[in-house]
């Protein structure tokens, strides 16, 4: 396993700047954002993907601070009701797909989208419940109307640019956010669609991490992994449960929020999950991700990574005398 960084913590740094800092830090990879949500503060995929001599530079950058780039990030809802919206989206998808291809990276982190609840929605509608009966009408026409579709469309364009992981990442408010749902699109589609686990967004759902990492390690469905944490505030959870839209910026009144990794579990829970990734045949990236409003992304990130450094699994055992 490998230690890398999600891109947009250091977005107000160059890539020259963000790729010597990390270097510093010890880690080793850097996971590009290069479109959608993440942003493009270090690299435009629309725009490298059309330019051999921006593409060199940049792979002559993570060269010399002998870094590596673990993934592109182009994390986007391509499946948005409002076409201008899913356009947009899907552009930056698909010149990642070229880009990665290009540079040789095999890996690309998104999201699963979510459609509207009809043809003529205009936002995106996320079903969490069976009953009334309508939310199971909204489900079936949203998988298989329009997911499972594009993503078969999405997928076959992905694989002819030499991407071979399409990492979803489990994400609430999209229709691949466990995983069973997970693995029902990767059925319907192919091998080529796995998770992105990031345990902070299956925490606060009620999950066991190390069973999802279970569940879908069988299915050889691991294909990247996000680190960031949750905390819950028990008083608030007791009173109004974990369904909560409040403000992340007003975390006394929220039931949880997403922390450094160490601040909402503990060392020995994390070397569990990594330990369980041993165990599921996952040996990748480690991305850290920052989203704690309680501390700066430069205090979260240092901090994060020194305690996965310590609980990381490196290298393999080759002399199990014991056994």
């Amino acid at each position: 396993m490998k230690i890398s960084v999600v891109s947009s913590i250091l977005g107000g740094l160059s890539l020259e700047e963000s790729l010597k800092y990390l270097s510093s830090l010890g880690v080793e990879q850097f996971e590009l954002g290069v479109g959608g949500y993440p942003g493009k503060a270090h690299a435009d995929a629309l725009v490298l993907s059309k330019d051999a001599a921006a593409r060199k530079a940049l792979a002559d950058t993570f060269k010399k601070y002998n870094m590596e780039i673990s993934a592109l990030a182009v994390h986007g809802n391509c499946v948005h009701p409002d076409k201008e919206v899913a356009a947009r989206f899907e552009a930056d998808y698909e010149a990642a797909c070229i880009l990665a291809g290009q540079l040789g990276v095999d890996t690309v982190v998104t999201f699963s989208g979510c459609p509207g609840s009809d043809p003529g929605a205009k936002q995106p509608s996320w079903v969490t419940c069976c009953w009334p009966t309508e939310y199971q009408a909204v489900a079936e026409y949203q998988w298989n109307e329009v997911l499972i579709p594009y993503w078969k469309k999405a997928a076959a364009f992905a694989a002819e640019h030499g991407v071979k992981k399409i990492a979803l990442e489990l994400h609430p408010g999209f229709c691949v956010y466990n995983a069973d749902t997970c693995l029902r699109l990767r059925e319907a589609v192919g091998d080529i669609i796995g998770a992105n686990v990031d345990p902070s967004h299956l925490f606060w759902q009620g999950m066991d991490i190390t069973e999802v990492i279970r569940v879908l390690g069988e299915k050889n469905a691991i294909h990247y992994f996000h680190a960031k944490d949750t905390q819950f505030n028990a008083y608030n959870v007791r009173k109004n449960g974990v369904l909560d839209t409040g403000s992340f910026t007003a975390p006394a009144k929220r039931s949880w929020f997403f922390c450094t990794v160490g601040y909402g579990h503990d060392t020995t829970a994390w070397k569990k999950i990594f330990a369980a990734l041993k165990v599921a045949g996952y040996d990748g990236s480690i991305s850290i991700e920052h989203e704690d409003g309680l501390m700066s992304p430069k205090e979260g990130l240092e901090k994060a990574v020194r305690f996965i450094s310590e609980c990381v699994l490196k290298s393999d055992n080759e002399n199990m005398f014991w056994a």
